[in-house]
């Protein structure tokens, strides 16, 4: 099977649930800790630097099953937090923080080449995404992904929502995280490439533009990976459940491999490629509502109950489900999520059960490494 792998992006906090910019010693520690170890390549990946001190990142290592991906990404939310508990923070997965506090850019010269170019948007950024990577032969294949991935990965920013808050005000939005990413000049959906050829002569152009420092920067939606053989897929927010960052991963794995099938049968079954606009429109709603009202059906674009738009992506995939024995797994955990809600969700009931901005951290971190 095509080999899948997911980087999540954690905010450390203190345990009142206030930001904490100890990133640089904690990485210490993960670091000194991994010297100690047999393996170089350890389960759940080795810890990263993000782009603030208030934030760290883990990457799994490629697996092909749901069961060792669901062991790697626990094993990363494990490591994560014993660095973060040994500098006097925890891990928390959640997309944006619901106590406000100012991020502090961490000493990097490529980080302060950033700041100094993009101003607040720079200084604003601290937000959790996961980044799902799905395995490619070439970089045509790797456009082929990811031109059909486009009318669909609304769908995935809605199963995964899970930040309504920001600055300790709730935003009125399940995704506020996806809104605050979208303000980077090459964020958000793409119009169909064709080709990696088209692909790569767009990517010189914002390079050359210089608006960009670097290809690292190319914030598609979904893109070609820099750094490794992938399509890497940018829209979800990090998911407060181990097992929804994998359903998200088992989802795009199954799209790569329908859009594959699609090419191989000889053309596109769905109609005309939406255009770039309303893929805008569809994110934005599912960014508004995320699970809980109307999101855009992907073959249409007319408005659609969340729970039927979800059933029509799990429609288009379920051969390929069937064919990696994912089926069933999948659409009991998309049951799950519908019935148990998204992290946004979650984190709205907190509230309403009377979780003050503190204990609301608290319940996220233990649902985080549950």
């Amino acid at each position: 099977m095509r080999r899948i792998g997911i980087e999540e992006e954690f905010l450390l906090v203190s345990p009142d649930g206030t930001l904490r910019a100890v990133a640089a010693p904690a990485l210490q520690h993960a670091a000194a800790h991994a010297a100690d170890e047999t393996l170089d390549d350890p389960p759940g990946g080795k810890l990263e630097k993000e782009f603030t001190q208030e934030q760290v990142e883990t990457s799994t290592r490629p697996r092909s099953t749901i069961a060792d991906l669901l062991a790697e990404v626990r094993s990363g939310r494990s490591r994560a937090d014993s660095s973060a508990q040994h500098v006097g923070a925890r891990a928390v997965a959640i997309g944006t923080a619901p106590i406000g506090g100012d991020p502090t850019v961490i000493v990097n010269q490529r980080a302060k080449a950033i700041r100094d170019e993009f101003g607040e948007i720079a200084r604003e950024q601290l937000t959790c995404g996961c980044h799902i990577h799905v395995e490619v032969a070439d970089d045509e294949e790797g456009v082929r992904i990811i031109d059909h991935l486009r009318r669909w990965t609304p769908l995935l920013l809605a199963l995964s929502a899970n930040s309504p808050y920001w600055h300790g005000e709730d935003t009125a939005y399940a995704s506020y995280r996806s809104l605050v990413w979208g303000r980077w000049p090459t964020a958000g959906p793409t119009a169909p490439f064709g080709d990696a050829a088209a692909y790569h002569g767009l990517v010189d152009v914002l390079v050359g533009s210089g608006t960009i420092l670097d290809p690292g920067m190319v914030y598609f939606d979904a893109r070609l990976s820099p750094r490794y053989p992938t399509v890497e897929v940018r829209v979800p927010d990090v998911c407060l459940d181990s097992a929804d960052a994998v359903l998200q991963a088992v989802l795009v794995r199954a799209l790569a491999d329908t859009a594959l099938d699609i090419s191989l049968a000889g053309g596109p079954p769905l109609g005309p490629e939406p255009r770039t606009e309303a893929l805008r429109v569809a994110a934005w709603r599912a960014a508004r509502s995320g699970l809980t009202g109307d999101l855009l059906d992907p073959l249409t674009f007319r408005p659609l109950p969340a729970a039927e738009a979800i059933q029509t992506l799990l429609d288009h995939v379920g051969p390929a489900l069937e064919a990696s024995g994912d089926q069933e797994w999948a659409a009991e955990q998309v049951r799950h999520v519908l019935q148990r809600g998204n992290g946004a969700m979650q984190q709205r009931q907190w509230r309403l059960e009377g979780a003050d901005d503190h204990e609301l951290v608290q319940r996220a971190v233990e649902r985080t490494h549950a």
